[in-house]
């Protein structure tokens, strides 16, 4: 129901310095936060079984609101049960709004003004509108533990004028969003932006806390700027955050950058990169980022990592898996993807274990120094 939230939403249990331990409650099941989202473009997280991402640890998924209203229709999700029975996950699903798609997609964007927005669909070219009330009512009938706010997201580098005018009516439309009608115990977000303007970012922040919504994200960060940047920003903004309500960085999945916002207090974040990186023949690991492709791994008996519990590591040598990845076959490709999800799981769930602990710094610093290898975080969906 539009304005009410779920009674013991969230609860944070540990603190360790600005880093949080706790539990996001949801009508689907608790959530231990810290906790990465696999990302469910259009319904699955790509080539993974839903048992699969259960075993792996996750306790969470992303669904896409852009996608899944555009194919197959929020229409034919709800007839068939709600995204949950849809893709046949019983865990909780965060769905977007579909405006980091509407934006970051700037070429399909017709026109935009305080109502909402003018698109061309992806998938075949025909105009497409999106206004709060629009956004609410699909993520309503996706039937989503939690909804995201429609919201602008500009570019890195945009003049300051275009992020004031994206702080602003991201502020319009999520007031409106918020009266809206929403699934029985869905959730808000609302998401902060104002890029890595401090004045802006401030005001934007206090303008969708004064709305009193269940959750804040940092958005509008993790889209081209640099990482410094990035992670400076993320340190001063989120303790902004109400304290008592969960705090979400969109798009972020990076071994780095998830002990750098973990550290910095925030506790949900989302990124298509494990499986991405697994679709693209590479591996994260302990010893650096594993490209397959590479001919060093033709004879290489070893598994991806060692002491590595997951289905690619148990069973499969690294040399049978840049076979697959060569020769294009699925299962190489599932097998990466399984890994790189385990990899990110696992490491956030050992950060999670350490804030218990108070000894997440050292942790944090052990993991740095094993992690080495080029960098590739760009999280689009």
């Amino acid at each position: 129901m539009a304005g009410e939230a779920l009674p013991g939403s969230f609860a944070v249990s540990t603190t360790d310095g600005a880093a949080r331990a706790g539990v996001l409650r949801t009508v689907h099941g608790d959530v231990p936060t810290p906790a990465f989202m696999p990302v469910g473009t259009k319904g699955t997280v790509k080539g993974i079984h839903p048992d699969e991402l259960r075993s792996l640890g996750a306790a969470i998924v992303l669904g896409n609101t852009y996608h899944l209203h555009l194919r197959p229709g929020a229409d034919v999700v709800a007839e068939l049960g709600g995204l949950h029975a849809f893709m046949g996950w019983d865990g909780a699903i965060l769905t977007d709004s579909g405006g980091f798609q509407v934006f970051s997609l700037r070429d399909t964007l017709l026109a935009v003004d305080d109502d909402g927005v003018t698109f061309a669909s992806v998938y075949d070219g025909a105009p497409a509108r999106l206004t709060p009330e629009l956004a609410a009512q699909i993520q309503a009938q996706l039937g989503s533990d939690i909804a995201m706010c429609l919201d602008i997201c500009p570019p890195a580098g945009a003049p300051r004028a275009e992020v004031a005018e994206a702080v602003r009516r991201t502020t319009l439309w999520a007031g409106r969003q918020r009266a809206a009608p929403r699934a029985p115990g869905q959730l808000l977000f609302g998401i902060a932006q104002g890029a890595a303007d401090r004045e802006l970012r401030h005001r934007s922040i206090e303008e969708l806390v004064e709305l009193d919504l269940d959750g804040y994200a940092l958005g509008g960060l993790a889209v081209g700027e640099s990482r410094a940047e990035m992670f400076e920003a993320t340190g001063w903004a989120a303790p902004l955050l109400p304290a008592g309500r969960p705090r979400y960085f969109m798009g972020i999945g990076d071994p780095e950058g998830i002990l750098e916002v973990i550290s910095s207090g925030v506790d949900v974040f989302d990124c298509v990169l494990p499986t991405r990186l697994g679709r693209t023949g590479s591996a994260l690991t302990w010893s650096g980022r594993l490209n397959l492709r590479n001919a060093r791994f033709a004879r290489d008996s070893r598994p991806l990592d060692d002491g590595c519990a997951c289905p690619a590591c148990e069973r499969f040598s690294r040399a049978y898996l840049r076979h697959l990845v060569n020769q294009q076959e699925l299962l190489g490709h599932r097998l990466l993807s399984l890994h790189n999800l385990h990899f990110v799981l696992e490491l956030t769930a050992g950060a999670r274990a350490a804030i218990e602990q108070g000894k997440l710094a050292s942790f944090k610093q052990e993991a740095l120094e094993r992690l080495a290898g080029p960098e590739e975080t760009a999280c689009n969906f």
